[in-house]
């Protein structure tokens, strides 16, 4: 491969939302629910396990093709980066829109795939497909019905399917995640991501893991290996421990995946009922730290300024964290450069945060009501 080609394959990839908001909300945000970390402790039983983990008696703990890969929209950055980076080509497909009832709000649930629109991106250069659910940022949980249609696809064109599953624990309202693994003839084909950030609170720690059939694996080693030279020794046996605590509790009302998602859906729904009494139009999420919001009636709010091709959503959560000290994430950013102009009058807020934070985003937002309602 020539030093062009490489070149060109990492075109665009160099830019990163992350890295633009990440520096808005230090300079001028006083709440932050763009990004998905929580501002709260992880559990005590964790961090137990980390101190135990480091002060223990085993020492070793701190010794040393070209391919189409089909990407659901909305989905996390850093996917389609991945996919160029390793020498493959995206093809994206996106959820639709359905419309809900009449006065009710819309729920994550409202946005489906389209059995034909998937189908139409299948090919036999297919080589996978990447699925995120529960979903960052719209919180879908993706149901049997989908995870059947995708599960035939990929049996019918030989596809693998790399499943992102990091926030399989916190789903809300009696929702149960399904492994799309777990479906007849998807466990030899299938690559499931799991992450201890989203499971124990801790995404600072980077500890996840991979599930799969040896086949799979055995590369994804390979790669790690000569890629990889320091892993979170300690933490992964904190982590370790922390797995082990809630298999002996699995299920029953002391367990930490029981309780958390219990407390995010109160704070969920709080942040729904705040958004919504400000004139947003909340989606409500079934699951991860997420919820996305129309802002659709805030438009005359933000001046138009000079001409642009940067999506308006973008331009609007600017001027909100510069204006109103709130951060939040554009929708647009989870979309592939194709789609973000359709995408681009809705905001990602994280509600994975303390109570006082919470509050914090409600008095801002409350302000701003009165004065919009000012003559």
């Amino acid at each position: 491969m020539s030093r062009a080609v490489q070149a060109r394959r990492l075109e665009g990839i160099d830019k990163n939302i992350w890295v633009e908001f990440v520096k808005l909300a230090a300079t001028y945000a006083k709440v932050n629910l763009g990004q998905g970390f929580p501002d709260f402790p992880p559990p005590d039983f964790l961090k137990e396990a980390f101190v135990r983990a480091l002060s223990g008696e085993d020492q070793m703990l701190h010794q040393y093709t070209r391919a189409f890969v089909i990407i659901i929209e909305p989905f996390f950055d850093c996917y389609e980066s991945m996919v160029r980076m390793a020498g493959g080509t995206p093809v994206f497909v996106p959820l639709r829109l359905k419309t809900p009832e009449a006065g009710s709000l819309m729920s994550s649930a409202d946005w489906q795939l389209d059995p034909a629109e998937l189908a139409s991106k299948f090919s036999s250069q297919t080589k996978a497909i990447v699925l995120n659910s529960p979903n960052n940022p719209l919180g879908k949980v993706f149901g049997r019905r989908e995870l059947e249609l995708v599960a035939a696809l990929c049996e019918r064109h030989g596809a693998l399917c790399i499943s992102d599953e990091v926030y399989e624990w916190l789903v809300y309202d009696g929702r149960q995640h399904l492994r799309i693994a777990s479906l007849p003839g998807m466990w030899e084909r299938t690559v499931t991501v799991g992450s201890s950030g989203k499971t124990f609170s801790v995404t600072g720690w980077k500890v996840g893991w991979a599930l799969g059939p040896d086949r799979l694996l055995q590369h994804l080693r390979t790669v790690h290996q000569n890629s990889v030279y320091h892993c979170a020794t300690a933490a992964q046996e904190a982590v370790a421990q922390g797995f082990q605590r809630e298999l002996e509790l699995y299920g029953k009302a002391e367990s930490y995946l029981v309780q958390l998602p219990r407390e995010l859906q109160q704070k969920r729904d709080w942040l729904v009922q705040s958004l919504a009494a400000v004139g947003m139009k909340p989606i409500v999420p079934e699951g991860t730290y997420f919820l996305v919001a129309d802002i659709s009636q805030f438009k005359s709010d933000v001046p138009e300024g000079p001409s642009s091709d940067e999506p308006y959503d973008a331009r609007f959560a600017k001027w909100m964290v510069k204006n109103k000290g709130l951060a939040a994430i554009p929708l647009s950013a989870f979309f592939c450069n194709a789609h973000k102009g359709s995408y681009s009058h809705f905001l990602r807020f994280c509600f994975a945060k303390e109570e006082a934070t919470l509050k914090a985003a409600n008095d801002i937002l409350q302000a701003w009501k009165q004065e919009k309602s000012s003559p």
